[in-house]
């Protein structure tokens, strides 16, 4: 299929379409060979509550966005390589159905399809396009994954001390290290995870302890290994040398009366 559309006038006029959509928010999408395969709305598992989200499938990346007005105008993009995608099925609950995870190293979310066609359909495109990249590059299917962030209405109180009770002045955070929902006082601490961000992130007391731990025995094997080079070299001295906020917090533009997955409406479509 993508050997079929590749390098033709529909492919380019689908990719144009996108790329106008979403308009100088977006980054560009059209490279040689890069070919959109598929697109539809789901429902993504966001901190406070459940929200469409429109979902474009490329040959090589995953990109979704808020939806202001429906295959008109999009925004908050967000690009995902296809060689940093890992999927988990996931159990229906009484609120969703049709579940699936979509973890990165980056950032691990999950989401839901109008029927459980629709789902196959995606996992099965997904995962279709992750072992051609992964076949054609001779990488390895990732094995380091972000926590996915554990709605805010989960819990009343704090994941950790568990005494915590939240309100409107007790606010929840969010570990960036297991995604648990805790309270001021229990994530006080900030830790550098250079696969995350290039800045120090929030992180709860227990998984900073752990981090800590992992930091002393990665410093203490760099030594270990340093050591015998250093006593090697004659006269070699050592150098003696956030907020919680992400665009699911933005206000959606999307009417508020719209029903979603309406049994009569196909929400997602495959390109052949």
């Amino acid at each position: 299929m993508v050997d079929h559309l590749a390098n033709t006038e529909i492919n380019s006029q689908r990719i144009a379409a996108v790329e106008n959509c979403f308009g100088a928010s977006g980054q560009p999408l059209a490279l040689p060979g890069r070919v959109l395969l598929g697109e539809g709305i789901l429902t993504k598992e966001c901190r406070k509550k459940p929200k469409p989200r429109i979902f474009f499938l490329f040959n090589d990346i995953l990109v979704y966005g808020s939806i202001v007005i429906n295959k008109r105008k999009y925004n908050s993009q967000h690009i995902i390589p296809l060689e940093d995608v890992t999927l988990e099925t996931l159990p229906d609950t009484l609120q969703m159905k049709n579940r699936w995870m979509i973890k990165t190293s980056k950032k691990s979310f999950v989401v839901s399809a109008a029927s459980l066609t629709e789902r196959k359909e995606w996992i099965s495109h997904l995962e279709e396009c992750i072992r051609h990249l992964l076949t054609k590059t001779g990488r390895q299917p990732s094995t380091e994954h972000a926590a996915p962030w554990i709605p805010d209405k989960a819990t009343d109180i704090c994941m950790r001390c568990t005494q915590t009770k939240f309100s409107t002045l007790t606010r929840r955070h969010h570990c960036r290290k297991c995604g648990f929902v805790v309270c001021a006082d229990c994530s006080r601490q900030r830790f550098l995870m250079p696969r995350l961000s290039p800045k120090p992130l929030r992180v709860c007391n227990l998984c900073y302890r752990q981090l800590l731990a992992e930091k002393k025995k990665e410093a203490e094997a760099d030594q270990r290994q340093t050591e015998p080079i250093c006593s090697a070299i004659q006269g070699y001295e050592p150098s003696s040398d956030d907020s919680d906020k992400s665009d699911d917090d933005k206000a959606d533009q999307w009417p508020a009366d719209t029903e979603f997955y309406t049994s009569q409406v196909s929400w997602s479509s495959f390109h052949s």
